[in-house]
């Protein structure tokens, strides 16, 4: 059994329909999805080591099955710059947590790299009852949120259809590059689709998956955010 069958086996036995963000990157890492540097702490002097280990500045995240959206907890704080700011950010989580949900089943925080800012793209999955498993691509921020500029394509989809997919969307020109920003990697976000059809269509327990957002440098990207939902 590879490692993500056994955390998806895992967290259905637990009877969880959401998948922890360091479960999510773990599996995207092992399907060759890049992420932003993660990893998880349970006391504050362990969240300093691992930041000082993954270098300043970092973002701390909640991490807690019962906490679906961490921002809207207070759950999230980002640009840490040195130890003494995590070590009062991973408290300040906590109890901002725990004055949203006090009931909430609290894992730990999850110490990650503060990628640098560039283009952001959402990168996505759904199940449809009818088409069955379909990868979805577009621009971040309000290009999403507001224009809906996105495409879609049923699974299992080549490189090509990834291709077609980036080319689109109304806002593609920004990926080619303009004014004083460089050309974002369209081969990396290619190589992401692809492989994001993989999983999807290796693990058929996968209801949803959502990348969100997807920082895209000239060379290479980072799944900034990840969340599987199962069925």
């Amino acid at each position: 059994m590879n490692e993500a069958s056994r955390i998806l086996s895992e967290v259905l036995k637990e009877g969880r329909k959401s998948l922890l963000e360091i479960e999510a990157k773990t599996i995207c890492t092992e399907y060759g999805i890049p992420v932003a540097r993660s990893e998880l702490a349970k006391t504050p002097d362990e969240a300093v080591k691992l930041a000082k280990s993954i270098g300043f500045p970092v973002v701390l995240k909640i991490v807690s099955p019962d906490i679906i959206h961490k921002s809207d907890s207070g759950g999230v704080i980002i640009d840490l710059k040195d130890e003494k700011q995590v070590l009062h950010g991973f408290n300040q989580v906590l109890e901002n947590t725990k004055r949203h949900n006090p009931k909430a089943k609290i894992i730990g925080v999850l110490v990650q790299e503060m990628a640098k800012p560039s283009t952001e793209v959402i990168i996505g999955a759904i199940r449809d009852p009818q088409f069955g498993p379909a990868v979805m691509f577009g621009l971040g921020g309000v290009f999403v949120e507001v224009l809906k500029d996105v495409s879609f394509r049923v699974a299992p989809i080549t490189e090509d259809d990834a291709r077609e997919m980036i080319s689109d969307v109304k806002a593609y020109p920004l990926l080619k590059g303009y004014r004083n920003t460089p050309p974002s990697d369209i081969n990396e976000i290619a190589e992401i689709l692809v492989n994001v059809s993989k999983l999807v269509m290796d693990h058929s327990e996968i209801e949803e998956l959502d990348l969100n957002p997807v920082i895209v440098y000239e060379k290479g990207a980072k799944a900034v955010d990840a969340r599987i939902i199962l069925q």
